[in-house]
């Protein structure tokens, strides 16, 4: 039976929640995000890609990236900044804000969880925000980045008696008592958040979209992908998926390039070294063992595949190495 191949990628890109923020705003307030490379290093280090997202859990707001325009939020609602976009959150569209500086980040991220932060303006509290991070990895092969839009909205200001609203509920409790623990259990929400989030869009998509997305949606590719994650080591043909996705080699091959973007072999092939590339970065294999791991029949074999679909040597990506310059200066 196939598995499910979005649980699999969030879990070999290593989808992780970390830092909170509970901002209480009084009009006019306005708040812009820290740019991701001030940010993550503190709070993620090792990943490469950070996603922000903040829960309106009282009143509204409004939250755009800087030069586009605005979106309304009332509470019960949540936006998702999926390339951590210069944005910025506040009681009025038309306001400015500076980025935080770096004394302010050290001081956040170096206490307990969440850190309250206190816009006060001259009026009253408009707005109360759960604020947070998650991180993965987007290199060197993350098709769920490349099919998500720049920023997502999801959640219902009336009232949400789903996962989304047991969440809001889930973390206001965990942010208002403190009590122990609080910031994993936050960390853990803030993960199944992401996941819900995603299967709203994945629902809300119109038929003619494409992308990896709309691929889980048509039921014969999201078996292919799902195949293709369960058991990357098997040597897989067209036909073979094919058949057990009850297409014929014609029409997977085609729905598969049309909706995911690429072949199926393609796919097959970034998606080994996907995992090949986690298994370097953890360092507890050997380089004989990941070949097998992921299909290939020799070291050198795999060696090869890497380097040409990678840009750099097994070994250089075990050291961190990601460019091709460094690594022929190292190696």
């Amino acid at each position: 039976m196939a598995g499910d191949a979005l649980s699999d990628l969030l879990r070999t890109v290593r989808l992780t929640g970390a830092t909170f923020f509970d901002i209480e705003g009084h009009e006019p307030w306005a708040v812009c995000s820290p740019a991701p490379s001030s940010i993550l290093p503190k709070i993620l280090p090792g990943a490469d890609h950070l996603i922000s997202y903040h829960v309106v859990t009282a009143g509204r707001c409004f939250a755009r990236i800087v030069g586009q325009e605005a979106i309304a939020l009332e509470a019960g609602e949540v936006v998702v900044f999926t390339r951590s976009d210069p944005h910025i959150m506040s009681s009025n569209p038309a306001l400015r804000a500076d980025p935080p500086t770096a004394d302010v980040l050290d001081i956040a991220t170096a206490g307990r969880m969440p850190f309250y932060i206190n816009c006060a303006g001259d009026g009253a509290m408009s707005a109360r925000l759960v604020c947070g991070y998650l991180a993965c990895d987007a290199q060197p092969f993350n098709p769920l980045l490349e099919a998500l839009p720049p920023v997502i909205k999801a959640g219902d200001a009336k009232g949400d008696g789903g996962w989304l609203g047991q969440f809001i509920k889930l973390a206001v409790t965990e942010v208002a008592e403190k009590r122990a623990g609080s910031e994993t259990m936050l960390t853990k929400l803030s993960e199944l958040m992401f996941v819900d989030v995603l299967r709203r869009y994945v629902e809300s998509l119109p038929p003619q979209h494409t992308g990896w997305l709309a691929g889980l949606r048509d039921p014969h590719l999201a078996k292919a992908l799902a195949l293709i994650h369960d058991r990357p080591a098997h040597n897989w043909t067209v036909e073979a998926l094919a058949k057990d996705c009850a297409l014929s080699r014609t029409v997977l091959a085609e729905r598969f390039a049309r909706l995911v973007g690429m072949p199926p072999m393609h796919y097959l092939a970034k998606w080994r070294m996907q995992i090949a590339s986690e298994l370097l970065s953890a360092g507890n294999s050997n380089m004989a063992s990941i070949a097998a791991e992921i299909g290939y029949e020799s070291e050198a074999a795999f060696s090869r595949a890497f380097k040409k679909m990678i840009g750099v040597p097994p070994s250089a990506w075990r050291l961190g190495i990601r460019t091709r310059s460094e690594s022929d200066e190292v190696l």
